[in-house]
């Protein structure tokens, strides 16, 4: 997980050569955005317009990243006016690269982050409509059910060097390993039946802004051919959140029932993914403790409850 880092002049100037270069945009002012994760973002613009850019560094991020380009043009093609625009090169490209990044130019969308009891309704109601586009024949990752988080995660634990980590991870040991058991478990189950995909985002609440009476739903870097528990599993433990991203999709005609093996798989996957990221981003064990025991335990206590 990566946000800005500090960057001098020099490179502001490079980054604005870059936009005029590859964007035939010249560019009054380059800020740091406060938005985004697992990337580099800025608020770009000249004396007409204001733009986002995103730029990706990391080399295990990139191809996702680049791979979200052509989803998201073929979104807007097929009516979907709440997610963010790109904006093309001077050689109509989707995207470009700057310096070894992955590099993408979007219309800049006005309003603030936000995630709340009161947005989940239009959440929803906007990701049915996204479920409604076929896919066609686009190159986008497909779920496997897999328990990668997991494997991954036992591969981190031999690698700490952090003795407060080790001992934080230790205490929690049997909580952690009742959470593994589940997710194999789920994943067996689950890879059994591939129907019901559709275009998810995986982390929409996280990237929902809302201003001036609009919402848009940004950051399609994750986007994967999943089923729609794939977006419905962080309110799951919340009957009134599983009845409303129900009844979003039957009134978009997605003819799909929410599967509670499916969402407690996602419950149990999604944990390790969010500790992986921790671990890898060198957070303290503190961090890493309010975790474990903080947000995310709401959705693992109900899939505990889930019979496999």
């Amino acid at each position: 997980m990566y946000s800005n880092v500090a960057r001098d002049d020099e490179y502001k100037n490079r980054l604005a050569d870059f936009i005029r270069r590859e964007y035939g945009i010249s560019i009054a002012s380059i800020i740091a955005a406060k938005r985004g994760f697992y990337g580099e973002t800025w608020e770009v613009s000249d004396k007409n317009d204001h733009y986002f850019l995103k730029l990706v560094y990391a080399d295990e991020c990139k191809q996702n990243y680049e791979r979200s380009f052509a989803i998201v043009q073929h979104l807007c093609e097929h009516g979907i006016n709440f997610i963010s625009r790109i904006v093309r090169t001077r050689h109509a490209k989707l995207s470009t690269h700057f310096e070894g990044a992955v590099a993408g130019l979007f219309e800049w969308i006005e309003g603030e982050n936000m995630e709340s009891d009161e947005t989940k309704a239009h959440e929803y109601q906007m990701l049915a409509k996204i479920y409604a586009v076929p896919i066609d024949s686009l190159d986008i990752l497909h779920e496997d059910f897999s328990s990668k988080d997991l494997s991954e995660f036992r591969t981190l634990c031999a690698t700490i060097n952090n003795h407060q980590l080790v001992s934080l991870l230790e205490t929690k040991r049997e909580k952690i390993e009742y959470r593994a058991k589940r997710l194999d478990m789920f994943s067996k189950l689950c890879q059994n039946d591939k129907s019901g995909f559709v275009i998810t985002h995986g982390d929409a609440g996280g990237n929902f802004i809302a201003g001036d009476g609009k919402y848009f739903i940004v950051d399609w870097d994750g986007v994967t051919f999943a089923p729609p528990e794939r977006d419905a599993w962080v309110m799951c433990s919340q009957d009134w959140a599983r009845n409303a991203f129900q009844s979003a999709l039957k009134e978009n005609s997605i003819n799909y029932d929410l599967c509670h093996k499916r969402l407690a798989y996602y419950c149990y996957r999604f944990f390790f993914f969010y500790l992986n990221s921790l671990v890898n981003a060198n957070s303290d064990a503190k961090a890493i403790e309010s975790y474990i025991d903080g947000w995310i335990s709401d959705s693992i206590r109900w899939a505990d409850e889930v019979n496999t």
